[in-house]
């Protein structure tokens, strides 16, 4: 799957649409679906600062010049001088399972790493999400452990898995 030209770039207005869909269409975010959200709430964040803030930011997944999801991230802390980023991947359904998702996660470490002073960088997926659990694998990350009990869905607390890449771990071949 290497032949699809994948990069990522700033969100724009026009991509607010596909936000808005994420936040009211049941399961078209996969596992990660939390109930309806306000849907004009991402309006008014990227009026604010264009969803690339000083603790967190989102740029738009392009594969072969279409959109074809996002990836974020957000700042964290372990102990006083322990910052680090936790990313976070979203395709539409169509473009899943054709190796664009690791190779995204991939390019947001390089990019993190490149414009920021962290030494980690840490990813969570769900113990049913092997998919993702390969994606992260692919995109150097390596597994911690299981969190326990840390998410709240579908009615219910769920454990999660955690994964990190720090900055001297050797990246992946794009």
């Amino acid at each position: 799957m290497a032949d699809v030209a994948i990069r990522l770039r700033p969100v724009t207005e026009p991509d607010l649409a596909m936000f808005r869909r994420f936040a009211t269409e049941p399961g078209l975010i996969g596992l990660d679906w939390a109930g309806f959200r306000d849907a004009q709430s991402y309006a008014r964040r990227f009026a604010t600062d264009g969803y690339l803030g000083a603790e967190d930011g989102r740029l738009m997944v392009w594969a072969d010049e279409e959109l074809a999801g996002l990836v974020s991230w957000i700042a964290g802390q372990y102990g006083v001088a322990g910052r680090h980023f936790e990313i976070g991947i979203v395709l539409l359904p169509e473009w899943r399972g054709r190796g664009i998702g690791w190779r995204a996660q991939a390019m947001l470490c390089d990019y993190l790493f490149a414009h920021n002073p962290v030494q980690r960088i840490q990813a969570a997926t769900h113990p049913e999400n092997l998919a993702e659990q390969r994606a992260l694998e692919k995109a150097g990350f390596q597994l911690e452990g299981v969190v326990r009990a840390c998410e709240f869905r579908a009615g219910q607390w769920r454990d999660g898995y955690l994964y990190s890449r720090l900055r001297d771990d050797p990246a992946p071949a794009l």
